[in-house]
């Protein structure tokens, strides 16, 4: 959990403090003079990987870090990161029927029958977080990021649960740190942002996109020969609002830039 507190125009800064999302009070003295709260969920060192069980915990830690923002006077924004997992899965008979964005929601019960922990974890966290932002008018915006791309990326990463259906529907997504950071320093920054955003700048849904990604997962590097589907699967997510903010966000600090 990382909050951001304003300095004077001289000198800015930017201070990391470690919050246990379990523990109210922590949180409570964690945002004490804070104008934004940057969340993102981890798991804990104890409980590794995504279970049934997990989005209750997950549930628990939104609900105590809205709560303490609700509690905090000087907090402007949230900014929450959720993932696009709590955007994409549907029956595939509904799935196929239309591009899917942020206006989207996982199907609770499909992530259940399929045993999808994380997509249920992150579905149901983020709109117990949406529900308590607006009662306690708290101005939230959240970011449903792809698969995050980093050297240490494994193959038992919770995300990759339901990859190949993912890849084959065309919304196995993906977002480099770069584009992530800034994505949320935009959403951050601009006054305009509001609601989700569906945040990637790579997609997964063709036979060297699939052998890249292996690459990276397995030990071994696999070769061309080991994946038959020669097929590409139309690409049918879309994240054109975050686009648009971040490009308006971009011109109108250069034209800012021009003025001075």
């Amino acid at each position: 959990m990382h909050r951001y507190k304003r300095q004077s125009m001289e000198k800015k800064e930017l201070r990391v403090f470690h919050s246990d999302p379990l523990d109210y009070h922590s949180i409570l003295d964690a945002l004490r003079g804070c104008c934004a709260l940057f969340y993102s969920f981890e798991l804990p060192s104890d409980h590794s990987t995504y279970d049934e069980f997990m989005g209750e915990l997950e549930v628990r830690a939104a609900h105590n870090v809205l709560e303490a923002c609700a509690q905090t006077d000087t907090i402007e924004k949230v900014v929450f990161t959720s993932s696009a997992t709590a955007v994409v899965w549907r029956e595939h008979d509904d799935s196929r029927t239309s591009d899917v964005d942020e206006r989207n929601w996982s199907d609770v019960n499909f992530c259940k029958k399929f045993k999808l922990w994380h997509g249920l974890s992150k579905t149901i966290a983020e709109k117990m977080a949406w529900a308590l932002a607006m009662d306690r008018e708290v101005n939230m915006v959240s970011i449903n990021a792809g698969l995050l791309m980093y050297p240490d990326l494994s193959i038992k990463g919770p995300y990759l649960l339901g990859a190949a259906e993912m890849s084959k529907d065309g919304v196995l997504v993906t977002v480099d740190l770069d584009f992530l950071v800034d994505a949320h320093i935009c959403i951050f920054e601009d006054i305009s942002s509001y609601g989700r955003y569906l945040c990637f700048n790579g997609i997964i849904n063709c036979n060297d996109d699939v052998v890249k990604l292996a690459k990276m997962l397995l030990p071994s590097s696999p070769s061309q020969d080991m994946f038959d589907d020669d097929s590409v699967h139309q690409q049918r997510i879309s994240n054109v609002k975050l686009r648009k903010l971040m490009v308006d966000f971009e011109s109108r600090l250069q034209m800012t830039s021009d003025d001075e």
